[in-house]
């Protein structure tokens, strides 16, 4: 689901080719590494702290990835090694080459306690066939048969496939704590929603803020139940979040984030991502007049076709609203024949 307004400003109106860097304050560089699906490319930062850098996410793992970093480190990081790895959530386009630069450098792996455990166990959970619980999620969210006839005998994508073994031992950070690295001192506000315990960094020295996918410019994150949890409720997750870091958020601030441009209007930005899911479950509401699968309520979620790529993500957000509205006693739910939750407003 997308929200951007005018009042956003971009300073730099085109990203850094890939291998090369932009400097977007003194000692921190933005590098851009591509992705193989729609949202295709990762931004991630490097911080100068003199005889080494500390790196900000670190994209997929691949062939071409592995020659995009050798490029990385002998030019924009001058062949200085990389001393530190931060990672601001778990997702394998944040994780994917933190192992291989761990590995490299002997680097310190810094993150909050949920992203290591997840990234560290997704990493080593190597599915060859959907599992049952997976199959019978998707049952229960009415996926399309006909998606659900193709998907359930097809190996599904495992964290393993585009992210190197992630060692043991890391740095654990929470809210609250601070970390410095380029030359400036950071707090730690801890997001969720599109990811638990999120890591985000607000620079105390300017008014830089790297966040990761907890707030993006012209896309809203993701916002997901998967099988692994399929009660959980991440819209409420997300929308204390962003009430919460709303309230640090001024108009100086640079935004750096983990995909699309640097942006600056960060407060404006923070109320357009709480109504925009607001929005969401406004439509929802008046959309289950009567009884619908979680891929029925597409129409009233999205904003555009959903086919290909985007049905996962999709089956995953609408699973997501219904389940915060289900648990705030809202809608109500009943089991069809086929095992598919029908949702339907109360009264």
């Amino acid at each position: 689901m997308d929200g951007a307004g005018g009042i956003l400003r971009y300073p730099w109106e085109a990203p850094p080719d890939h291998g090369a860097a932009v400097e977007v304050a003194e000692g921190v560089l933005w590098i851009r590494l591509p992705l193989p699906m729609v949202l295709d490319h990762v931004n991630v930062y490097a911080l100068d702290d003199g005889d080494s850098w500390t790196v900000v996410d670190t994209g997929i793992h691949s062939q071409h990835a592995v020659a995009l970093w050798e490029r990385v480190l002998t030019g924009p990081l001058q062949g200085k090694p990389v001393g530190r790895v931060i990672l601001t959530h778990h997702h394998p386009d944040h994780i994917g080459m933190a192992g291989w630069l761990m590995e490299r450098f002997d680097a310190e792996l810094i993150t909050t306690r949920t992203a290591w455990l997840l990234a560290r166990m997704l990493i080593l959970d190597v599915e060859e066939r959907p599992t049952r619980q997976t199959l019978e999620f998707w049952l229960s969210a009415g996926m399309d048969p006909e998606v659900y006839e193709a998907r359930k005998t097809e190996r599904p994508y495992n964290f393993a496939d585009t992210s190197c073994p992630i060692p043991v031992g890391y740095s654990r950070v929470q809210q609250g704590d601070t970390i410095r690295a380029g030359g400036r001192m950071w707090d730690v506000h801890i997001g969720n929603g599109h990811a638990p315990e999120h890591l985000t960094l607000w620079s105390r020295d300017d008014n830089l803020v790297i966040a990761g996918d907890q707030i993006l410019a012209s896309i809203s994150p993701n916002l997901g139940v998967y099988p692994t949890e399929p009660e959980a409720d991440p819209v409420a997750e997300w929308l204390e979040a962003c009430s919460r870091l709303a309230g640090l958020a001024h108009e100086g601030h640079l935004v750096l984030p983990g995909h699309r441009l640097p942006f600056t209007g960060l407060p404006v930005r923070m109320r357009q991502l709480i109504e925009n899911h607001h929005g969401a479950l406004d439509r929802l509401r008046a959309f289950l007049d009567r009884p619908k699968t979680a891929t029925e309520c597409f129409p009233a979620l999205f904003k555009r076709k959903i086919d290909g790529d985007s049905y996962g993500l999709a089956l995953v957000e609408a699973v997501a609203h219904l389940n915060h509205l289900h648990q705030a006693g809202e809608i109500s739910r009943t089991r069809r024949t086929d095992g598919a939750w029908l949702w339907q407003s109360k009264g």
